[in-house]
């Protein structure tokens, strides 16, 4: 499931796909809501509503979604950047959104939370197993934004760091930092698959990509398409145990919502798109300062889907 960020190239590519998202834990749950979208109703027969979590690649996501239904004649109305999972997720059900670019693992263990699914395939079952009648997933795209244990280039070499299970042997001198809820979430589960144990768990955030390389804390949970992974020349250690699940990206769908029509569009896009792609697009928005909308209608166009 994870990918091991040894190489610049392979770090490159992995690290420049998002901004917003660095603090690690759940790309969807770090947000706050939105209190003008929190109540929103059904979407009139016939329009389609996409919504977004507020960070950029969800809003870029979206906009590929809305975008791609549009070019098929879709009635779409869009509400980004609305705010957290669990926002989100009941709009979804209730109606008030139609649609929503997810993460598989992160959703499967918001829905069911006692899952030991890691792979792709195990999620995405658990998901059509485990999610209420009035929602789906569509079919899941092999571009990826997964958690990670990253540290400092130096502190790699130094204590010989290429796997989390390499950690082992120095993690009771470590501090380690993610978001408010990374300790809690994630102890019992580092423990029980790595016998990993820390000497402190510290709250940095948003900011743990730049903890990590002032030394606030030695390693930290960021995701791998963070790009201070590269800007601050940082090493994500390889999951070799599936500490973490598969972060594919799915649309999450109210079935009532959705036409033939627009399944087969979302399921063309998903077959599209895949983390290179998602890479470039990011850079473009991440350090070409690109408008989402215009990266997404570029793809899209590039793709034959517009």
């Amino acid at each position: 499931m994870k990918r091991l960020f040894s190489t610049a190239a392979i770090l490159l590519s992995a690290a420049l796909t998002l901004t917003a998202c660095g603090g690690g834990g759940d790309p969807l749950t770090s947000a706050s809501a939105s209190p003008a979208d929190s109540g929103a109703a059904a979407a009139p027969g016939g329009k389609v509503v996409v919504g977004s979590a507020n960070f950029p690649e969800n809003v870029l996501l979206a906009e590929i979604y809305a975008q791609a239904l549009e070019a098929k004649g879709v009635q779409v109305e869009k509400k980004l950047n609305i705010g957290s999972r669990e926002i989100l997720y009941d709009q979804v059900k209730s109606g008030g959104l139609t649609v929503l670019p997810e993460y598989a693992g992160s959703l499967l263990a918001f829905v069911d939370k006692t899952t030991t699914a890691k792979t792709k395939e195990e999620i995405v079952a658990g998901l059509k197993e485990k999610l209420p009648a009035e929602l789906e997933v569509l079919e899941p795209a092999a571009a990826e934004d997964n958690n990670s244990l990253t540290v400092t280039k130096e502190t790699a070499a130094k204590d010989g760091l290429a796997t989390i299970e390499d950690l082992v042997k120095v993690s009771k001198g470590y501090a380690v930092g993610g978001p408010p809820e990374f300790q809690s979430r994630q102890e019992k589960n580092f423990k029980d698959t790595y016998g990993l144990e820390f000497k402190e768990w510290k709250k940095t955030g948003d900011a743990t990509a730049d903890a990590i390389k002032d030394g606030t804390v030695q390693v930290g949970n960021v995701f791998t398409t963070d790009p201070k992974i590269i800007l601050n020349g940082l090493v994500s250690l390889q999951d070799t145990k599936n500490a973490f699940g598969s972060e594919n990206v799915v649309p999450l769908a109210n079935k009532a919502g959705l036409s033939d029509t627009a399944k087969t569009t979302l399921d063309a896009v998903s077959a599209k798109l895949d983390t290179p792609g998602l890479v470039d697009m990011m850079k473009r928005i991440a350090v070409d300062k690109d408008d989402a909308a215009v990266v997404a209608k570029d793809w899209l166009t590039k793709n034959g889907l517009a």
